[in-house]
C-alpha cells in the first residue's frame, strides 16, 4: 500500500508522537484505547523490546491489534505470563516496577491532573463517564506517566470537574496539537514541541488558560511512509 506522508490526520499524528515516547527496553503499564494503540505502533517499529503490562494481569502481551478492553483475549494470549489484578498493583506498580504509564483521559488541567469520571458536577454531572479505574495507581506509582488526549477548550480545563487522577511524577501530555510538559518549577504543563501546520493561535484557542509556550518551541516530525501504513494496518484490524 503506497502512503504519502503529506496526508495524515490530526489524530494519526498524535497516535505517532504517542508511540515515539515509548523507550525501548522500558516497562509500561498501558490503558486501553489510544495508549494501546500507540503501544502497538511503537513496538514494531521503535520499541521492540518494551514490556507492556495491562490491568488484567497480562505481562509482556504482544497484541498486533488494539485490544477492545483489558479483557481483550488476545492481551492473554500473547502474554509472556498472567499474574492476578492484586499483582499486577501490589507487585508491578507499587512496587515500582512500571516506568512508563500510558492513560487516556476526558479532561486535563493546567497542573496535569486527570479527569475521567464526570463533566459537571458529581452529584448532577451532565456527562458520567466510565471512571479512572486503575489509572489513579498508574499515575502515582509509575515513574513517568504519558497522557494521550485530543485538544480542546472543553478538555484542556483550568480546573478539572472531578479530580480522578493526580500524576506524581514527571508527566508529559500528547494531543492532536503537539506536546506538553510539565515544568519543575511551576508544576504547569508547557507546550515544548508544536505539531506540522499548527500555531501557537490554534493552541491558545483549545486551551482554558493561559497556557506558557516554550520559546524554544521545536516542531514535531511528520509521519513516515512506514509510521503511517502501519497505523492504518492497525486500526484495519
Amino acid at each position: 500500500m503506497q502512503v504519502n506522508c503529506s496526508e495524515y490526520t490530526s489524530e494519526e499524528m498524535m497516535t505517532i508522537a504517542a508511540a515515539r515516547t515509548f523507550r525501548d527496553g522500558a516497562t509500561c503499564f498501558v490503558g486501553v484505547g489510544l495508549p494501546s494503540v500507540a503501544a502497538c505502533l511503537a513496538r514494531e517499529l521503535y520499541a521492540p523490546n518494551i514490556t507492556l503490562v495491562y490491568e488484567s494481569g497480562a505481562i509482556g502481551a504482544k497484541p498486533t491489534a488494539a485490544p477492545l478492553s483489558i479483557a481483550d483475549p488476545e492481551l492473554a494470549e500473547t502474554a509472556d505470563f498472567l499474574v492476578s489484578v492484586p499483582e499486577v498493583f501490589s507487585y508491578w506498580l507499587q512496587g515500582g516496577r512500571i516506568e512508563m504509564g500510558f492513560l487516556g483521559a476526558a479532561q486535563v488541567d493546567r497542573y496535569g491532573n486527570i479527569n475521567s469520571t464526570v463533566i459537571g458536577d458529581y452529584k448532577t454531572p451532565k456527562l458520567r463517564l466510565p471512571g479512572a479505574g486503575g489509572a489513579p495507581l498508574i499515575a502515582m506509582h509509575a515513574r513517568e506517566v504519558v497522557v494521550i488526549v485530543r485538544q480542546t477548550a472543553k478538555s484542556f480545563v483550568s480546573n478539572v470537574d472531578f479530580l480522578s487522577t493526580a500524576p506524581a511524577g514527571p508527566t508529559t501530555v500528547v494531543t492532536d496539537l503537539g506536546i506538553m510538559e510539565r515544568d519543575f518549577t511551576t508544576r504547569e504543563l508547557i507546550f515544548t514541541a508544536i505539531h506540522p501546520g499548527v500555531d501557537a493561535d490554534q493552541i491558545r484557542q483549545a486551551t482554558g488558560w493561559p497556557i506558557a509556550i516554550k520559546s524554544d518551541l521545536r516542531e514535531s516530525l511528520p509521519p513516515t511512509d512506514a509510521e503511517l501504513r502501519l497505523l492504518r494496518e492497525l486500526n484495519a484490524r
